[in-house]
């Protein structure tokens, strides 16, 4: 990977104002305290603010600046093929209640925007989920059918604007983009202005649920809260064993300037080609900004230097005038039964809430999920909490085989990444990392640039699975549960909230 494909900060994070906000340096007392400023977060907490509860956000990093801060921000009903199988695992009814709820999260986010009067470049969109390979039709047909029977506004079509032929394609009109992060620094403002809190730089170590719940933080300090929400992607506490129901996958974006004339007017998803996805944002002038995704891979295996490679590839093949500018990544989180899990945190809890597994649609979803968790916790009734509910067994247990695989996953890289061969620390290259044996131990050993070594424990503070290196993002990544790690061992997404301990070699 040349000097020049190296990995960017995101635009979305680029062309932002940076807010900012402290961290907690005392004990709080709230109604609710919110653990995590994504979208889900940042969505609950500020309906329940408005709902008259007061509110603490607590961010282990920056507002709006980790998993959200890295999306396509496609605000989007359609998700790739979904709702067939929903009509076949959770019936009609169940599909039905998906759509509606995820679209009416996107009516709700329009009249928010508008309410605040935010410009977040929200375009209204067509989205369409394609494949080029024929054998594909009959599938899109049905997903298509099903999706209008779910109520969406969804037809087949075999025409899009995109610069290459489609065997077909599901359309759902009216659908949305926008600027994710200056949409939530809105509601952020608006929060504050409302007398909620954000403390950023503040992580959260541990969460007694008694009466008042008890959060507990890497600062010292401690919030008092009637109830919590659980809203950090992955769940940091296991307590519900939600790790067995999830796995973790990452994804490429390359992103680049291309005539205004050749934006091909749609948000664009396919299942094939590693799920490669297409959207344009708007630029000043004559040109737009297209963002292609793809390369999805299991957190801490494989060459992303290589994968990146690829994606761009595909992406200048299809758009020749495309001038890349930025190359980042994200990641998602995917429960083994479909649908994501937002409410009771488990069968037990009576003040303690998540919301996790939006499977990559996460604009929707977290939009939906602050709705839906600031009913439970305000005691009114929502449609299609039991859809979401995550102590729910049938579906799971329907799911069964998905399951299985996902522990079958976890299970072989707990044990076959320790036999992995150990090579020397001194055929280590600047810029590159491995995971080494010393003293009968397994080191992370990154060599810097100037050929200063940097050595961590590899075994991940989560659950101890052993670590790799991702060369194109330079950070340490746990395969079995999607903790990342810089190179000096410091978290940088969870559900690990420990750094890998310190090693000298």
């Amino acid at each position: 990977m040349s000097e020049k494909q190296q990995v960017s900060s995101s635009y979305w994070l680029e062309t932002a104002p940076d807010g900012s906000h402290p961290a907690l340096a005392e004990d709080l007392d709230v109604d609710v305290a919110v653990i995590g400023a994504g979208i889900a977060g940042l969505c609950t907490a500020w309906e329940l603010t408005r709902a008259g509860r007061s509110v603490a956000v607590l961010e282990a990093g920056r507002v709006a600046a980790g998993v959200t801060g890295h999306t396509t921000a496609k605000v989007t009903a359609l998700h790739t093929l979904v709702y067939d199988k929903l009509r076949r695992t959770r019936g009609p009814e169940g599909a039905r209640l998906y759509a509606r709820s995820q679209s009416e999260a996107i009516e709700h986010a329009a009249r928010t925007a508008a309410e605040l009067g935010v410009d977040c470049e929200w375009e209204t969109r067509s989205a369409y989920t394609y494949a080029r390979d024929t054998g594909r039709v009959e599938e899109l047909r049905a997903e298509a059918r099903a999706a209008a029977e779910a109520g969406l506004p969804a037809s087949f079509v075999t025409e899009t604007g995109l610069p290459f032929p489609v065997a077909g394609a599901v359309e759902v009109t009216g659908q949305a983009q926008f600027h994710p992060r200056k949409y939530l620094l809105a509601l952020a403002a608006d929060l504050v202005e409302r007398g909620g809190r954000i403390y950023e730089d503040t992580t959260v170590l541990g969460l007694d649920e008694g009466e008042p719940c008890r959060v507990s933080t890497a600062t010292g300090a401690t919030v008092r809260a009637r109830d919590v929400v659980v809203a950090t992607h992955y769940p940091i506490f296991d307590r519900a064993l939600l790790f067995a129901r999830l796995s973790t996958r990452r994804e490429l974006v390359v992103a680049g300037t291309i005539p205004a004339d050749q934006d091909p007017d749609g948000m664009f998803i396919t299942p094939d080609e590693d799920t490669r996805s297409v959207r344009t944002a708007p630029l000043d002038g004559d040109r737009r900004l297209l963002i292609v995704t793809g390369e999805h891979f299991t957190p801490g295996t494989g060459d992303p230097r290589a994968r990146f490679e690829r994606l761009t590839a595909w992406a200048t093949g299809h758009f020749p005038d495309l001038e890349v500018t930025h190359r980042w990544a994200t990641q998602d989180t995917e429960p083994t039964d479909t649908v994501p899990m937002v409410g009771p945190l488990h069968q037990g809890a009576r003040h303690a809430y998540v919301a996790t597994g939006f499977g990559g649609w996460g604009m929707t979803g977290g939009i939906m999920a602050g709705r839906l968790l600031t009913a439970q916790i305000t005691g009114e009734e929502c449609e299609w909490s039991g859809l979401y509910d995550p102590r729910r067994v049938k579906p799971a247990l329907r799911e069964a085989p998905s399951f299985l695989k996902t522990q079958a996953k976890v299970a072989g890289h707990f044990v076959g990444d320790r036999l992995r061969p150990s090579p020397p620390v001194e055929s280590l290259p600047p810029g590159e990392g491995a995971v080494v044996r010393a003293d009968g131990h397994r080191v992370a050993v990154y060599r810097d640039e100037d050929g200063g070594l940097h050595a961590v424990s590899a075994r991940c503070t989560h659950l101890g699975c052993l670590v790799d290196f991702n060369a194109a993002e330079r950070a340490w990544e746990c395969p079995c549960h999607g903790s990342r790690f810089d190179t000096d061992g410091k978290v940088i997404q969870g559900p690990a909230t420990k750094p890998l301990e310190q090693r000298d070699l």
